[in-house]
């Protein structure tokens, strides 16, 4: 049956699955909540909005997002403190982010109230998929599609805006081994690297296989022009620690605007740790790790929070970094982790409560 909430038709799931998910051994993102969001533009507008059960759909084999990648998507989670409610995390940014992105794809953007009334109302009705306890989130994927069956080289007039949600635990659950980028890029001047297209992280794909194949596990990107200057990692952005200074690449249209990373460096200033966002280049890197004052290399995003690393190769010689006492990492994790969860004070306004 299907009801009316908010301009938002609501149609619950007869069943839930709930019960048969072990959210003890969650593997992340195959197992989905019983209900998602959609939205379709149609006629030059966004059309009413739907919560419907989780389900497949169908779509022409002539849909334009198989034929020429208009697709951007989000990263967020939601998280329950343990009184029950219900927080996401700067989902304002990420707001911003997806109608950025779908603005260089050449899609339309989705209205901010139907943004937040659908989260909000669909993380109401799938509250009990959000399990307390730090390390416990629910990562929600906000998404939009081309759908318009046609096959001509141009903007489709048809789209479709989706929010599907999934359990999770830790992304990365040890510190990771990385390849520094020297052949392969992930993105060039002028591009959509600062956007989260779909196509962006496809063509990451084949070089990190192949750098899997070697013991690592992620891919510092560098710069496409010269591959001198440290840019991302992997599906996160990076930072560096040498000595007591923390550094970060400068935001530019190859780099995603991370709010994990906007946040670090917020956090950095909170806490008297002094942070630069400059280039930096490989070359500083090497030399600070053979000089022992490379303290820390670790990649932050949504999904992973802090990822330290362990180790990293250029040009064919390997450096390790050992553990460190006093690790920002952990620091600026556990942080995270206590403002998310409604732990510790949130001085920022970061938590947004989901009533």
């Amino acid at each position: 049956m299907a009801i009316h909430t908010d301009n938002i038709v609501v149609e619950t799931s007869e069943t839930s699955k709930i019960n048969s998910v072990d959210f003890s051994n969650l593997d992340f993102g195959r197992v989905f909540t019983d209900h998602m969001f959609v939205c379709d533009y149609e006629n030059g507008e966004w059309q009413t909005p739907k919560i419907m059960p989780y389900q497949a759909l169908f779509f022409e084999p002539s849909a334009r997002v198989f034929h020429y990648g208009q697709a951007v998507f989000e990263g967020m989670k939601a998280y329950k403190d343990e009184d029950g409610k219900t927080f996401l995390f700067r989902p304002q940014q990420n707001f911003k982010r997806i109608n950025k992105s779908a603005s260089r794809l050449a899609m339309p953007e989705f209205p901010q109230d139907y943004f937040f009334k659908g989260l909000e109302t669909l993380l109401k009705l799938d509250s009990e998929w959000i399990k307390p306890g730090v390390g416990n989130s629910l990562y929600l994927r906000p998404f939009v599609i081309a759908t318009e069956p046609a096959i001509s080289a141009s903007p489709a007039n048809n789209y479709k805006f989706m929010i599907i949600c999934s359990p999770a635990k830790s992304y990365y659950n040890s510190a990771i081994r990385v390849l520094i980028a020297e052949q392969y890029s992930r993105s060039a001047d002028g591009g959509v690297g600062f956007a989260k297209a779909a196509g962006n992280y496809a063509a990451q794909f084949y070089p990190t296989s192949l750098a899997k194949e070697q013991g690592f596990q992620q891919i510092i990107w560098t710069d496409a022009n010269t591959h001198t200057y440290l840019e991302e990692a992997g599906t996160m952005n990076v930072f560096f620690r040498i000595n007591n200074k923390l550094i970060t690449a400068p935001n530019n249209d190859r780099i995603l605007d991370g709010v994990t990373r906007k946040s670090v460096i917020q956090l950095a200033s909170d806490l008297g740790i002094d942070c630069e966002v400059r280039q930096i280049k490989v070359e500083e890197i090497k030399t600070a790790s053979r000089e022992g004052s490379l303290k820390e290399v670790f990649g932050v995003g949504t999904a992973a929070v802090i990822s330290p690393v362990s180790a990293f190769q250029h040009q064919d010689e390997l450096f390790e970094i050992a553990d460190t006492e006093d690790s920002y990492g952990k620091l600026f994790k556990q942080t995270l982790l206590n403002i998310q969860h409604n732990i510790s004070e949130d001085i920022h306004g970061w938590r947004y409560e989901v009533k």
